[in-house]
């Protein structure tokens, strides 16, 4: 086989991988799914004071395709509901998304913790901009106190923009028939709040979903039994290895490396392998290009790399 077969042959194989749950035309029609909005790190893609490599065709190319901050939208379209999980900065375009692209009105935000990349969307519910009527934010008991007493987020809630409604760690919230999330404590830098991931559980499929978390061995449960007691397990894949941030030092900013994790799952079976999406991917991972030579060689390892518009049916 030539050296073009061969690379051809890999391209139709990594495209199929890419495939296997990637951006279908068209929901499924009458079950609950998740949707990826977003796969990039709290600074998004291009990142803010970055004129490296990894940023400055974005900046240089404006018909470059950049990359919103990591969130995922629960969509029940038997009662055309919607629950996002995440108000990142880029809410108002994901928003958009959920309620125009998926027909869906949004009934709930639930909020992993208190990281800019995952809560300051919520400033687009005030009076600035949608003035919006007693949206439902559910938030751990921490997370709900910082809202409740630094401004301007309780402003939100003095003006009944927001609605908060205290969740807890793993206690079940029902959304719908046979539709619960129920949410977990990670260990991660919990300066202001708590910080969670979820489960989401459907009729015929289940996700773990876990964007930011420190090291999988500082956590008091086993990942790898989780991931094979679910359907589909997106993960926390921040950085593809150490040295991306040469100027900082990464103990500050603790996340398992795409590398540990390839490692930490080795002796999953395959088809356990197959369910984990790294996504949450900071701008320094190679990982965040659908197509670089860190991508194929996560997909050749077994694993996914989550894209924007990605449907997960439950």
């Amino acid at each position: 086989m030539t050296d073009i077969l061969k690379e051809l042959l890999l391209a139709i194989l990594i495209t199929m991988s890419c495939s296997l749950v990637a951006e279908p035309k068209d929901p499924p029609d009458d079950r609950p799914y998740a949707v990826v909005l977003g796969i990039a790190q709290d600074g998004g893609y291009p990142h803010a004071g970055c004129v490296k490599l990894c940023c400055k065709d974005l900046w240089d190319n404006k018909t470059t395709y950049r990359e919103k901050v990591s969130s995922i939208a629960i969509i029940d379209p038997r009662t055309r509901l919607a629950w996002i999980i995440d108000a990142t900065p880029d809410f108002h375009e994901q928003l958009h998304t959920v309620t125009q692209k998926h027909s869906a009105r949004l009934a709930g935000i639930f909020i992993t913790h208190a990281h800019i990349g995952h809560y300051t969307g919520l400033m687009h519910l005030g009076r600035e901009v949608m003035g919006a009527k007693n949206i439902t934010v559910y938030a751990m008991p921490r997370m709900k106190r910082f809202l409740e007493k630094n401004g301007p987020w309780n402003q939100l809630v003095e003006l009944n923009n927001i609605q908060l409604d205290p969740i807890k760690d793993q206690k079940e919230i029902i959304l719908g028939k046979q539709l619960i999330i129920e949410p977990f404590r990670v260990p991660h830098r919990d300066e202001y709040s708590e910080t969670v991931g979820f489960t989401i559980i459907g009729p015929n499929e289940s996700m773990i979903y876990i964007p930011d978390i420190d090291k999988w061995d500082r956590w008091e449960h086993n990942i790898s039994l989780w991931i094979e007691q679910h359907s589909y397990a997106l993960l926390d894949g921040t950085f593809y290895s150490i040295g991306e941030l040469p100027d900082r030092s990464m103990d500050e900013i603790p996340h398992p490396f795409i590398l540990e994790s390839i490692h930490h799952f080795m002796d999953l079976l395959d088809r356990d392998r197959r369910k984990i999406y790294f996504i949450h991917f900071n701008h320094t991972n190679p990982a965040i290009q659908k197509i670089s030579a860190v991508t194929k060689s996560i997909i050749k390892e077994g694993y996914n790399t989550a894209r924007e518009g990605m449907i997960f049916p439950f």
